[in-house]
């Protein structure tokens, strides 16, 4: 499938080089220009991503770190352990990220990104690349939108859309709750639906406990199995530092 600007192939190609040349220029300026490190970690009993599990309805460990410069142009790696179809071998999932985050007005905030999937486990190709954008309003409410030329590491492409919104209770207590969906007719011939609520609780700096409820509609069933989608119940331990 060809592209205006790049076929999937030279995404590829080219998209790990890129992120290990813009994170290697963050850290040797680092010196020059003050630059953040920070990270993240997390125990779950489930990893549910856009509303399917990843790892067949059991648990994961996860980790990230993302180091920003003063300029707001930043580079990050994340990483799971995943679960999918026996003849695939995936065991680990990697994500790579170049972009740039910060104010776009006096109550706004917007986060443009390149992200690569990968999964240097399997025996065939899994490894996608997906555009990222998401907007910000007064730090509690979002918008979120993704395109990709080779959608869940397909040769067709796929886009999705998110909004959101955190209500604080309290210190201590947070509320947060999404609806996704995902257009993906041209990979599986139809598009599905996700909604999420989450209760998160910050037991003490940095640790918070975290129950969401996900619930997809039936066409996600139809693509990812029942196995995978409809719904189900999510327990964190999670860490920022």
């Amino acid at each position: 499938m060809k592209h205006t600007i790049f076929r999937a192939r030279e995404l590829r190609a080219y998209l790990p080089a890129a992120v290990l040349g813009i994170v290697g220029l963050m850290s040797l300026g680092a010196n020059a220009r003050a630059a953040a490190l920070t990270g993240n970690a997390a125990l779950t009993s489930d990893y549910v991503w856009r509303g399917s599990s990843q790892t067949q309805g059991d648990a994961a460990v996860q980790a990230g770190f993302r180091l920003a410069g003063d300029s707001g142009f930043y580079g990050s790696v994340w990483g799971s352990n995943v679960e999918f179809a026996p003849d695939t071998h995936a065991s680990s999932e990697f994500d790579f990220a170049v972009g740039w985050a910060g104010n776009v007005g006096e109550d706004w905030t917007l986060d443009v990104n390149v992200l690569r999937y990968q999964y240097p486990s399997t025996t065939v190709d899994l490894d996608w690349t997906e555009l990222n954008a998401t907007a910000t309003y007064a730090g509690n409410y979002w918008l979120a939108l993704a395109w990709s030329p080779e959608a869940l590491g397909s040769d067709e492409a796929g886009a999705y859309g998110q909004l959101g919104a955190r209500f604080p209770i309290n210190d201590a207590l947070r509320i947060e709750a999404a609806a996704g969906y995902y257009w993906l007719d041209d990979v599986y011939g139809d598009n599905y639906a996700h909604a999420q609520l989450s209760a998160i609780w910050a037991v003490k700096v940095p640790l918070e406990l975290r129950l969401t409820a996900h619930a997809t509609d039936s066409s996600a069933e139809r693509i990812f199995g029942d196995d995978l989608a409809g719904d189900r119940i999510e327990a964190a331990v999670q860490a920022s530092f």
